[in-house]
């Protein structure tokens, strides 16, 4: 049975055809490919083993001589023009595949009982070559990646299918698995450093999940022998974040990146490769201008910084207050350090005010706002989220919630800054002068 006749897009004379004879029980797997308009054939399945019979063989639309065949085994691909084949497995289970089809950059399987199968991005497979298995690391070029706002959560309980991967797809390769850290880079137009990823994993306390559809970002990236893929959310970096902090969502993240050219680097030990990446508006959003999203992007990395400088302060205030508690605890009962416990507790008290003046201290749920009025950084991740929630130049109600609340995190800023500048000093010196360990004086940040 010939079910399939595929004719070349690049070249008139070219056509391929795949030949299933399983009912004749003949399991072979047989594609052939003329160059001459059909007056000569030849069998052009190296690699494909017997049993995986062949239902429907179609060519790449953008990389001449790239191919796909459909088998009872599965998918597989050539990039010599069908003279070698090799499995296309990934997350398909072994089924038997009917047809397939290209659509812009995807590859879809119609499968016979488990559906469809669609493979998001096929552009590393473009720009595979006979050398490629002979390099130690690639780094493919990433298709346009569309600017969209991705939900935080997406329902996966019920039989529904996944949907491609949230962000900019970015394919690299490795021969062998890399034994040094792997970092993935973004920078603007401008050469400045947007994201920095690693293959190192970051420990740190994170909210825990309350909802079951919640997506939570992967900032660890992969790095193992073979393909590796990693989807970049468009985020610029987040600011530091306060170990155990509640938030009705994901917390805090950076603002979503511009339309523009980008670059990504791949780098592991003293290599390391570039490549372009373009982010383009999402289609459907018509009436925004460059310089409106402009204006957005601005106030968004203004709401970041404030974010960044009140999250550092307030592990700066809880540092060296946990430091106060140890100092109460160890010598409380030392009548000798009567005085120094007083002072520690005196410099506590005087901490306190500041810490819960940035932050809700009795936030031990998302939802617990219900109970406690937010505070400053409650306050200013709602704006985060509220100023970037969708495709517009920022109001000026915005632009005046943003300058109270800046106001009144520079005042408190202050007065942290007037404590460490004076407050720890002087009791440093009494601890000193008591002959037991200092404060640890954590940085400033500036």
């Amino acid at each position: 049975m010939v079910s399939i006749v595929e004719p070349s897009h690049f070249d008139a004379g070219t056509a391929y055809i795949a030949v299933d004879r399983h009912k004749l029980d003949d399991f072979r797997p047989m594609i052939f490919r003329t160059r001459d308009s059909g007056k000569t054939w030849i069998m052009t399945a190296n690699g494909i083993p017997e049993g995986a019979y062949v239902r429907s063989v179609r060519e790449d639309l953008k990389r001449k001589g790239l191919l796909f065949a459909g088998t009872e085994l599965g998918v597989y691909f050539s990039i010599d023009d069908g003279g070698h084949w090799q499995p296309l497995k990934l997350n398909l289970p072994t089924v038997p595949v009917h047809d397939l089809a290209i659509h812009g950059d995807d590859l879809i399987a119609a499968t016979h009982g488990r559906s469809f199968w669609v493979l998001d991005d096929i552009t590393p497979l473009r720009q595979v070559d006979a050398g490629s298995a002979n390099s130690d690391m690639i780094l493919f070029k990433p298709e346009n990646a569309l600017r969209l706002h991705y939900p935080d959560q997406v329902d996966r309980r019920g039989p529904v299918g996944d949907d491609p991967p949230a962000g900019a797809i970015i394919s690299y390769y490795f021969k062998n698995t890399p034994r040094d850290e792997v970092k993935l880079e973004i920078f603007d137009k401008a050469g400045k450093l947007v994201r920095s990823l690693s293959s190192k994993e970051k420990k740190g306390v994170e909210q825990p999940p309350e909802w079951p559809d919640q997506v939570k970002e992967v900032t660890t990236i992969p790095a193992s022998a073979g393909m590796n893929r990693y989807a970049w959310n468009l985020r610029w970096e987040a600011p530091v974040r306060i170990p155990g902090a509640f938030y009705s969502d994901q917390g805090p993240q950076g603002p979503i990146a511009l339309p523009g050219d980008y670059t990504v680097k791949l780098t592991i030990g003293n290599q390391s490769q570039s490549q372009p990446l373009q982010i383009v508006l999402d289609p459907r959003v018509k009436n925004v201008t460059p310089q409106e999203l402009q204006k957005q992007f601005e106030l968004a990395m203004q709401v970041r910084d404030a974010n960044q400088d009140l999250h550092t302060a307030v592990n700066q205030i809880r540092t060296m207050r946990l430091e106060l508690k140890g100092i109460q605890t160890r010598f409380d009962e030392d009548s000798k350090l009567k005085a120094l416990v007083e002072q520690a507790g005196v410099l506590d008290k005087k901490m306190a005010p500041v810490e819960e003046e940035l932050i809700q201290v009795n936030m031990k749920g998302s939802e617990a706002n219900l109970a406690f009025p937010n505070m400053l950084n409650e306050q200013l991740d709602s704006l985060a989220g509220i100023v970037q929630a969708g495709d517009s130049a920022p109001s000026a109600q915005q632009y005046e919630v943003f300058k109270m609340l800046r106001g009144k995190l520079d005042q408190q800023l202050a007065a942290w800054k007037q404590i460490m500048s004076t407050d720890v000093p002087a009791f440093n010196q009494l601890v000193h002068s008591s002959d037991v360990p200092a404060l640890y004086l954590p940085p400033t940040g500036d």
